[in-house]
C-alpha cells in the first residue's frame, strides 16, 4: 500500500543557517525587511557569527533597532604579530566627490528628519535630491549634462545600498520618476562627529566644484 502522507522537510540545522548567514554578510548588507527569517537566525547565532568573523579580522556591525547588519574590517594593529598584512575581505571603495557630496547631504537630511519625529522612513524624489545638490554646482553648468551626471551618481548610491528604489505602491507618486527611501544604514557610515563638522566638509565640496568649473572654462 502506497504511503500518500506528505513527508516533512527537515528543519535547517544551526550549522547550515550559520553558513548561509556568513555568505550573505560577506556579500553585503543584511536587512531585516529583506529576509525576516534570516534576520531571526542572525539574532540567534550572532555570537557564533562574531567568533567566526573575528578570525578573519572582521567585526559584525548589528543594529537591531534599525534592522541592518554588515561586516567591516578591523583597523590594522602594528603589534598584531603579523609579518604580512592580511588581504582585505571587505573592499574599501573610493568615492567620487559628487557621490560623497550626495551621501553627506542625504545624511544631513536624515538627521533633520529624525529630529521631527513621526514617520520612520525618509522618502525622497529624484527632483528633491537634484535640488539638494544643485546649489553646489556652477550656475553655468549645462542642465542636460548636470542631470546625466546626477543619474550616474544616484545609481552609484543605490548600488552602494544607501538608497532603495520604492515601488509605486510604497511611496507617493512623483512626476520626476520613482521615489527613494534613504536607508538608515547611512548613519553607520556617516557618524555624528562627521555630521557635526558638516559645514567644513561642505566648504571643501563647494571649493572642489568651483575649482573644477574654472578648469573647464579655461580649456
Amino acid at each position: 500500500m502506497a504511503n500518500d502522507l506528505p513527508t516533512s522537510t527537515p528543519a535547517a540545522t544551526p550549522a547550515a543557517n550559520l553558513s548561509v548567514l556568513l555568505i550573505c554578510l560577506l556579500k553585503g548588507v543584511l536587512y531585516r525587511d529583506s529576509d525576516e527569517r534570516l534576520w531571526g537566525d542572525l539574532l540567534s547565532l550572532q555570537a557564533r557569527v562574531r567568533d567566526y568573523v573575528t578570525a578573519l579580522h572582521l567585526d559584525l556591525v548589528l543594529d537591531e533597532a534599525e534592522g541592518y547588519a554588515f561586516l567591516k574590517s578591523r583597523p590594522e594593529q602594528k603589534d598584531d604579530g603579523l609579518t604580512t598584512p592580511l588581504p582585505r575581505l571587505v573592499v574599501r571603495r573610493q568615492l567620487s566627490f559628487p557621490v560623497s557630496l550626495l551621501l553627506a547631504l542625504l545624511r544631513k537630511k536624515l538627521a533633520e528628519f529624525d529630529t521631527r519625529g513621526g514617520d520612520t522612513r525618509l522618502v525622497m524624489s529624484r527632483d528633491e535630491m537634484i535640488e539638494l545638490i544643485r546649489v553646489f554646482m556652477p550656475q553655468s553648468s549645462n542642465e542636460v549634462k548636470f542631470r546625466d551626471q546626477f543619474e550616474t551618481n544616484l545609481k552609484k548610491v543605490v548600488d552602494l545600498g544607501f538608497l532603495r528604489i520604492l515601488k509605486p505602491t510604497e511611496g507617493t507618486a512623483s512626476t520626476g520618476g520613482p521615489n527613494y527611501e534613504v536607508r538608515r544604514i547611512l548613519r553607520a557610515f556617516v557618524d555624528a562627529q562627521w555630521l557635526s563638522e558638516f559645514d567644513a566638509h561642505l566648504t571643501v565640496y563647494r571649493t572642489h566644484f568651483v575649482d573644477g568649473s574654472s578648469e573647464e572654462d579655461e580649456r
